[in-house]
């Protein structure tokens, strides 16, 4: 098995314990890397690094248009690697060949794009009430980022928060998922290639609460940018606020597909087999609540499930596999169980609904796209994220209802609307409480356009041009120009 190290000041190290954790394939169940497992030794050794680098030294002195310079060639270095990142995540994670990489090859423009703002961010001078005295402000970095990120799309979700980051003029410390440290590690050698001056960029790999813990409490620590369920964000919400840091957190999500019976019938069966199955359901914006207007439902339904139940499973490595496995064990069973929930809740399942046994899954954790009708959005299988190849299907009458469905949830971080009539598709993304909203269209994300949630789906946003702000601070600097200063006992 490769036995990799961890990244910390420029230097690959072994862990402080000595210690190691098998990385999983997902396909096989089998181990095939091993990941450090790191300590608050470690977590303590990268802050520190960290800010040495942020404090002083080359980056410190380096210009905004020097750090974008280095952003870009980090991209150019992703551009040319994509297909081996690719193939390390789907061995270590189970995703598709072709999803990881298409993300792959589409990551580099997050570098090129930041790395571009990296030197157009501009304080003002403000117009003063005070004569004699020059007010402007000027944007400067926060200083140490530490960075969590999930299992399900490694570093794609990683790069939504390392370019502005590092386009900000901060230093970061990256704490991949314990399921899925390889390609993050892979990604460092990028970043070494690229010329990074020591102690920029940093990875951690272990336990969350072994090191991640560590790394969201150090007091050097600025900023925490997480991305994960909502349990573990919760948990780094309250540790991020004892030491009154600022904090992004992208969480979960049980997002509404809402489909009219005026919608072009056989896309709107696309865009729902898109928004669950393609990425296994293991995507925090998956569509897996499909609202159907009444008079479309038994139509909808039976294409749906037939199209649903062409998918090819297998070998993910296999361009042909349309759905892959479930990334890890705990998940899988998860899942399982949710499916169980669904059956006990009197929800009717017409797809799926088993661990698949086809001789292409071999022995890897897999399970048949499934798909419930009669559910009521008051069920479990409709408020609470499952993560999974599981679709729950839900009837509504007319737009008002539609509404209500789609905003009754905890969450509201995505939701798609299939309509031809452009008034309803208005009056929809306005009175639908999510942050992403597709009409005609589903799982559609760019590195210009800002993401995040609503309620307990996140606080924050990623991407677009405003976020680069998100990773500075701004500072106003006062000059006097006059040449006496007046007597300070005496005041008007």
């Amino acid at each position: 098995m490769k036995k990799y190290q961890m990244y910390i000041g420029a230097e690959w190290k072994d862990p402080s314990s000595g210690e190691y954790i098998d990385s999983l394939n997902p396909f096989t169940g089998q181990p095939w890397a091993r990941i450090p497992r790191g300590t608050n030794e470690d977590a303590t050794a990268a802050v520190n690094a960290a800010y040495a680098a942020y404090d002083r030294g080359a980056w410190a002195d380096m210009t905004p248009s020097a750090r974008g310079a280095l952003l870009r060639k980090l991209g150019d270095l992703i551009a040319r690697d994509a297909e081996h990142l690719a193939d390390v995540e789907v061995t270590d994670n189970g995703k598709l060949k072709a999803e990881m990489l298409g993300q792959m090859r589409y990551m580099p423009e997050w570098y090129y794009y930041f790395g571009g703002l990296a030197d157009k961010v501009e304080g003002s001078t403000i117009p003063s009430d005070k004569p004699g005295m020059f007010n402007f402000t000027q944007y400067e970095p926060l200083g140490v980022v530490t960075i969590i990120t999930p299992w399900n799309s490694p570093l794609l979700l990683a790069s939504w928060k390392i370019a502005p980051a590092l386009a900000a003029g901060n230093t970061v410390v990256v704490k991949p998922s314990e399921y899925t440290s390889a390609s993050m590690l892979e990604f460092a050698k990028l970043v070494e290639e690229a010329g990074f001056p020591k102690g920029v960029f940093n990875v951690v790999t272990g336990y969350g609460a072994e090191v991640g813990s560590a790394l969201v409490e150090h007091p050097k620590v600025a900023r925490v940018a997480f991305t994960g369920g909502e349990p573990g964000g919760i948990a780094v919400y309250q540790a991020a606020a004892r030491g009154l840091k600022r904090v992004s957190l992208e969480l979960g999500g049980k997002s509404p597909n809402i489909v009219f019976a005026d919608a072009d019938i056989d896309n709107a069966v696309k865009g729902a087999v898109s928004g669950i199955f393609a990425a296994t359901g293991q995507t925090c914006m998956a569509g897996s609540r499909l609202l159907l207007q009444d008079s479309i439902h038994d139509e909808f339904v039976e294409k749906l499930v037939a199209l649903a139940g062409t998918a090819q499973m297998g070998n993910p490595m296999d361009m042909s596999t349309q759905v892959g496995p479930v990334t890890t064990q705990p998940q899988y069973q998860k899942v399982l169980s949710y499916i169980d929930i669904a059956k006990q809740e009197g929800a009717t399942c017409v797809l799926g609904g088993k661990p698949a046994t086809r001789p292409e899954c071999g022995d890897g954790w897999f399970v048949e796209p499934t798909i419930f009708t009669g559910v009521r959005n008051d069920m479990r299988i409709a408020q609470e994220e499952v993560f999974g190849p599981v679709l729950s299907i839900i009837r509504f009458k007319d737009e008002e209802e539609a509404i209500a469905i789609a905003n009754d949830v905890l969450y509201g971080l995505a939701a798609g609307v299939w309509t031809s009539d452009i008034g309803r598709a208005l009056k929809m993304t306005k009175r639908i409480r999510a942050g992403t909203v597709w009409v005609n269209a589903y799982r559609v994300v760019s590195y210009m356009s800002p993401f995040g949630g609503y309620k307990r789906s996140g606080i924050g946003r990623e991407n677009g041009q405003e976020m680069i702000k998100e990773y500075l601070q701004v500072k106003s600097i006062w000059i006097n120009t006059n040449k006496e200063i007046a007597n300070p006992f005496v005041l008007g």
